[in-house]
């Protein structure tokens, strides 16, 4: 089958079936005389296996991992279920770093009148990283005074003062 069949068949698109034969992940497909890629049932496997490890969020490099051990009829389990582990330990922390930021942001919001004033403590905090979560306010450096906005004069217009939202 072509690409483009492989591609519907294991739920990898072209694209990324084409970019996992670059980087190694899935052997170069024969081609046929056209010079179309020619996909068989090995290939397929293949794809399914590498697209419900990306589904589980596993990274490219894990998954040239365990596609190893898949394919290593020799293998521990053992080595698996510590990569699996270690994967869930990363999503765990990723979860409570989200749930974090939405926390932090949902009292932002609620602090947030959104009546029209220019008052605005989510922007103050996104200026200051004042109520931004630990895990993230280490990462963002003091930022210098934004420039004054600057209006550009059109021609035969004329332009009144700039408000200040400072």
């Amino acid at each position: 089958m072509n690409i483009g069949q492989a591609a519907e068949a294991s739920g990898v698109s072209a694209k990324m079936i084409r970019y996992y034969e670059s980087i190694g992940l899935v052997p170069r497909a024969d081609r046929r005389e056209s010079g179309y890629r020619d996909y068989g049932a090995a290939d397929l496997h293949r794809l399914g296996f590498i697209r419900h490890a990306r589904d589980l969020g596993f990274s490219l490099e894990r998954i040239k991992v365990l596609l190893g051990l898949w394919s290593d009829p020799g293998r521990s389990n053992a080595d698996v279920k510590a990569i699996a582990s270690a994967h869930v330990r990363e999503l765990e922390g990723r979860a409570r770093q989200l749930r974090e930021m939405a926390d932090a942001l949902r009292s932002l919001a609620d602090a947030c009148d959104g009546d029209g004033r220019p008052d605005c403590p989510i922007i103050a905090s996104l200026e200051t990283g004042a109520n931004v979560p630990a895990c993230h306010a280490s990462h963002i450096p003091s930022a210098p005074e934004p420039p004054a906005p600057r209006r550009r004069a059109l021609a035969g217009v004329k332009t009144g003062p700039v408000r200040s939202y400072a």
